[in-house]
């Protein structure tokens, strides 16, 4: 055995020194999202009132700008949206308290991502390699920016859409809607995060092309597949009308369109080393220009 084997064999950790080692980042991670929930309690009126309630509201910035664009482009209320504000009812003896338990640690959830994946790098990174530190060094950066941009996405513009075709629609005259405000916050935080979720798409196909997995000429082949894919996915989430999917399937695309630009520059990066490194290239010629 060489004196490398012997060292890599001695510093191997056994699992309950893994344990052990996770420990204080569980510790950490826990002691901040138990924080940021207690102050999420506390500030309940900014959450549950003026943020969770505000897509609902005539004032929202989204809703107000839609009706400013429908009286330029049309000189009536076409595209005005939530133009009623909604009176929501409470049918659970202990449901307001239950659901200000739910938003704050939702809240607290989605404000502590950065710290968390921040937690959790700080675990795996000293068993990566120095180079492999070089290359996750912004991992927590991007995931978290892009969680953010999802979440702000599916609020300001997804959650406004969706409460105005629900709250509008109508099976029956007969029928009355007295909205719960559990399914109505429900319907935001929901909305919100799964919008988060689904802008994790371009990292996704990043570290999938850096395996290997994924290149950018599948993602140029499957084009048309994954159009048709992300018009389902916008029809699915949206209210259905042509003005609703046009302005959720777009970004949608434009991501798809950003993976592809981020797998061909996997690609290009790859083969430079490769062939600096004197291996063979194995990218196809188009992506290799710039």
């Amino acid at each position: 055995m060489t004196d490398k084997q012997e060292k890599s064999s001695d510093n191997e950790m056994t699992f309950f020194e893994h344990i052990d080692a996770l420990r204080p980042h569980l510790v950490r991670g826990f002691s901040a999202l138990f924080i940021i929930m207690i102050v999420a309690f506390v500030a309940k009126k900014f959450i549950i009132d003026m943020v969770l309630m505000g897509p609902q509201s005539p004032d929202f910035p989204t809703n107000r700008w839609l009706c400013e664009l429908s009286h330029r482009l049309f000189g009536d209320d076409t595209l005005c949206i939530n133009h009623i504000k909604l009176n929501m009812v409470n049918t659970a003896l202990g449901g307001q308290f239950n659901l200000h338990m739910q938003v704050s640690m939702v809240t607290g959830v989605v404000l502590a991502v950065p710290y968390l994946l921040w937690e959790i790098w700080r675990f795996v990174a000293p068993a990566l390699t120095s180079y492999e530190r070089y290359k996750s060094r912004m991992f927590v950066f991007y995931v978290s920016v892009c969680f953010f941009c999802g979440l702000l996405f599916g609020y300001f513009l997804i959650v406004p859409l969706s409460i105005n075709f629900f709250a509008g629609y109508q099976a029956s005259a007969d029928i009355t809607n007295m909205i719960d405000v559990r399914s109505y916050l429900t319907t935001v935080l929901t909305v919100s995060v799964a919008c988060a979720a689904v802008f994790q798409l371009p990292l996704l196909i990043y570290y999938l092309t850096q395996m290997g997995i994924v290149t950018a000429a599948f993602l140029r082949k499957y084009r048309r597949h994954a159009i048709i894919l992300l018009t389902i996915v916008s029809a699915v989430i949206t209210p259905p009308d042509l003005f609703s999917l046009v302005l959720v399937i777009l970004p949608l695309y434009s991501l798809y369109e950003l993976s592809i630009f981020l797998a061909r520059h996997v690609e290009r990066k790859k083969a430079r080393e490769e062939a600096a490194n004197g291996y063979p290239v194995d990218v196809p010629q188009e992506d290799l220009e710039e």
